[in-house]
């Protein structure tokens, strides 16, 4: 019989619809059954293609004998961290806060006042590892409760007054606004940790962590350093030439289990992948080399293939673990990306040779780390010989290969639709859609942001999650913050002033609920409600860039389009907010640092001006669009939507399109005479360039 899971939206959720336990949704109907029956809460939080969840749920939570321990004594609530971070981000903290360490599944114990006691992450079914067993586990806080409770009552207070003053960033503010030294002392540690053969920094597990390319490129373009450069294109060439990059399908997993990018941990991400795209554009923008576009068109294609709902939005994940073959009932993390030396054979024919030459096959496996002992046997596919066969004859492989793996059971995907997500995506696709001039980029852009506003926006509201047709829970700062840098990526990219309005109306709300004194953005709204202990103002770019970094970069974009001081006291009340935490932990804020360092070059501006369709207009665009331009404000206008942009940007009346298509270079609010040939303005940015 399902449980009280069976009417939820989340496919994690779901998952766990059938198991024994009486699990109960997060909610005031179960906090109210905790009080009425006097037990304490276990709070298990985790995500649908989440690796330890899957084997907590097989070891734990569908054996009888554990879920009667917890039906009998605790009142058990499963939680998807993707559906309430903010939630997630406490009981993290407090998890952290007593062991030292974080992940998922998160395990947490409350009192029925929603205060956490003892927690831990992945427990085995029996002590191991140091660990003890879970169902023990269960028996002995169940006794304590019984016999003790008032001391659990009072360790749970106190370490909740713990955790609230704590999820403020740490270090006071100094009051001073992030100059050149606050970034340098940043490059510096980055050079400390370098991988200098395999790129990445530091060792295994090592994860993309886009934040680190999206710094060093912005250090490099405001100094000329180029140590800084090459550092990010040698972690993007050597992350697209391991394992950790679907060869055949596209699209990046999650992180590499070793630190030579070569076994991943399979599961793919939405969030990973968008940022990667804009990595690797910003790449082929810098370089010209066809790998880096190469690299972001697959990323991106997966997505539009594999992850695209059909009207327009995202999905979140792909799972690691798959069925190994049709029929099968045990899934196996990487089934199905992994191969045999034989499979390929069998399937290539005279050509199998030099495919497992370029891929560094191997008969008895290649795997050069295999955490969970499963991996012997099989191969990760890795650029291990490029040139090895032609190119012709590589591509004819691939699809034979790729074909034979579409017919294997497909991981389970993850079909929540999360606007921080979709924000991300959104602007990857539009940068896409600007810089290759691909309108097929730039359409589904349109259509990702078409979706979050019809689906994820309501009566001015906007929410995090869309799944079964559903819009649920109220929106986080991450989700204005990346949709709102969407929104702006999209304009600049198609000239529509929607996206700019909508951006700006956005913005608007996104201060008036989440500011937090004296700078920064809380991630839930001030009144996020009863279920919430207490508020996190998070102070690090991880896996994810925070909203505080991103907002301050989105009003200094703002500030720049509209001329309106509000967004630059906004964007300087962050940095001064966050001053002593870059100046202590100099890696924590990359985001944030590279906002900073656009402050402190603000002025720099190019306009380009004329006939939509003439030919010089869409020369003089590619030039501007091949270039990367951290650090200046680049407007196109034409005849065609001069008249709409005017409106919102009263200060391009100067720029009005004439006769003659022309581009207005700006420097330190001084303006060079228009430049009407392509050729000009292209000597004249390697000119600014140097």
């Amino acid at each position: 019989m399902p449980n009280r899971l069976i009417s939820e939206k989340s496919p994690y959720l779901l998952q766990h619809a059938h198991n024994p336990v009486d699990w109960r949704p997060w909610g005031e109907e179960s906090f109210a059954a905790s009080k009425k029956d006097n037990k304490p809460i276990f709070l298990s939080i985790g995500y649908s293609t989440c690796h330890w969840c899957h084997v907590m749920e097989k070891e734990s939570f569908e054996n009888p004998e554990t879920a009667k321990i917890l039906n009998d004594h605790f009142i058990s609530i499963k939680l998807d961290r993707e559906e309430r971070p903010d939630i997630d981000r406490v009981y993290m903290s407090a998890v952290q806060a007593m062991t030292g360490q974080g992940g998922w599944p998160l395990s947490v114990f409350l009192t029925p006042e929603l205060k956490p006691f003892f927690g831990g992450t992945y427990f085995p079914p029996e002590p191991r590892w140091n660990m003890p067993g879970f169902p023990d586990l269960l028996e002995k806080i169940a006794a304590l409760w019984k016999t003790d409770a008032a001391a659990l009552l009072q360790d749970a207070a106190h370490l909740t007054e713990a955790l609230k003053a704590a999820a403020s960033p740490t270090l006071p503010a100094d009051g001073n606004l992030p100059d050149m030294s606050r970034l340098q002392d940043a490059f510096v540690a980055y050079a400390s940790s370098f991988d200098a053969e395999n790129g990445g920094f530091g060792g295994a597990p090592k994860f993309p962590l886009p934040v680190n390319q999206h710094f060093l490129f912005r250090f490099w373009a405001l100094t000329g350093d180029k140590k800084a450069l090459d550092m990010a294109l040698l972690s993007l060439r050597r992350m697209a030439q391991g394992g950790v990059f679907d060869h055949l399908g596209g699209g990046f997993h999650r992180y590499s289990t070793d630190g030579l990018w070569r076994v991943p941990h399979f599961e793919k991400m939405l969030y990973d992948n968008a940022q990667l795209a804009v990595n690797y554009l910003e790449a082929f923008q810098i370089t010209g080399e066809a790998r880096f576009e190469r690299t972001a068109r697959s990323i991106l294609d997966y997505l539009l293939r594999d992850m695209r709902h059909p009207e327009g939005g995202f999905f979140c994940a792909e799972d690691a673990d798959s069925l190994p073959a049709a029929g099968a009932e045990t899934k196996e993390e990487g089934a199905f990306y992994l191969w045999t030396e034989r499979e390929l054979r069998d399937v290539l024919g005279q050509d199998a040779n030099a495919f497992c030459t370029y891929y560094g096959v191997e008969a008895e496996g290649n795997a050069v780390s295999d955490p969970h002992g499963e991996l012997h046997g099989k191969n990760v596919l890795y650029e291990a010989a490029v040139g090895a066969i032609p190119a012709a004859k590589l591509a004819a492989a691939k699809a034979k290969i790729l074909g034979l793996r579409q017919r294997r059971p497909r991981p389970a995907r993850d079909e929540k639709i999360l606007t921080s997500w979709n924000g991300l995506a959104i602007s990857a696709l539009a940068q896409a859609g600007r810089i290759l001039e691909d309108e097929d980029y730039l359409a589904a852009a349109a259509s990702a942001a078409a979706f979050a506003r019809g689906n994820l926006s309501h009566e001015g509201a906007l929410y995090h999650r869309w799944a079964g047709g559903e819009r649920a829970i109220r929106a986080t700062a991450d989700d204005y913050a990346f949709l709102i840098q969407g929104l702006l990526d999209l304009f600049a990219a198609s000239r529509d002033e929607q996206w700019l309005r909508w951006a700006l109306d956005l913005f608007a709300d996104q201060k008036r609920d989440f500011w937090a004194e004296p700078g920064g953005f809380y991630m839930a709204a001030r009144d996020g409600g009863s279920d919430l202990l207490f508020r996190v103002l998070e102070d690090a770019d991880n896996v994810e860039p925070c909203a505080s970094s991103v907002s301050a970069l989105n009003a200094l974009r703002l500030h720049e389009l509209t001329g309106r001081l509000e967004f630059m006291e906004t964007a300087e009340a962050v940095f001064r907010a966050f001053s002593a935490r870059m100046r202590a932990h100099p890696l924590s804020l990359p985001v944030m640092l590279a906002a900073a360092g656009r402050r402190l070059k603000l002025g720099g501006q190019i306009v380009l001006s004329g006939a939509a369709q003439s030919p010089e207009f869409k020369e003089m665009s590619r030039t501007l669009r091949r270039r990367f331009l951290p650090l200046t404000l680049v407007v196109e206008t034409t005849d065609a939507d001069f008249p709409k942009l005017r409106a919102d940007l009263p200060w391009l009346e100067p720029y009005a399109p004439k006769s003659r298509t022309a581009a207005y270079l700006c420097e330190n609010f001084s303006c060079q005479a228009p430049v009407y040939d392509a050729r000009e303005l292209a000597r004249l940015l390697s000119a600014r360039e140097r």
